[in-house]
């Protein structure tokens, strides 16, 4: 069982920065990989970047590769998103994710936070 929260979504204009977290509650967090995933209206949830448990490895989706970073501090039990050079295409609402096997598909995560929504405004 872990449950998330996540925060630190908002509106930025384009070629803006934002920061998310992810607060995670679990006696194993270390043992989850953690993914961060996206919905904007009338489209699927996209995948937008996994990092593994001891937080090194890390892979990230087309859209956001080179602009977006993930990480995570297994001590306070939080997963972060750096978004920078946000474009108006990056706006919809952001999903923290935990699954115990390495996966980049969204129906394969176990446990999910709210969403916290990012818009970006050109």
């Amino acid at each position: 069982q872990v449950q998330l929260v996540e925060s630190g979504g908002g509106l930025v204009q384009a070629g803006g920065s934002l920061r998310l977290s992810c607060a995670a509650a679990g006696r194993t967090f270390s043992s989850y990989v953690m993914g961060w995933f996206r919905q904007a209206p009338g489209k699927e949830r996209e995948f937008v970047a996994t990092i593994g448990r001891s937080g090194i490895s890390t892979i990230y989706g087309d859209s956001v590769k080179g602009r977006f970073t993930i990480s995570r501090d297994n001590a306070e039990n939080t997963v972060f998103l750096q978004m920078n050079s946000l474009k108006v295409e990056d706006t919809a609402v952001y999903y923290c994710a935990a699954v115990k096997a390495w996966t980049m598909r969204a129906d394969a995560y176990e446990y999910w936070g709210q969403g916290t929504q990012v818009t970006v405004s050109s």
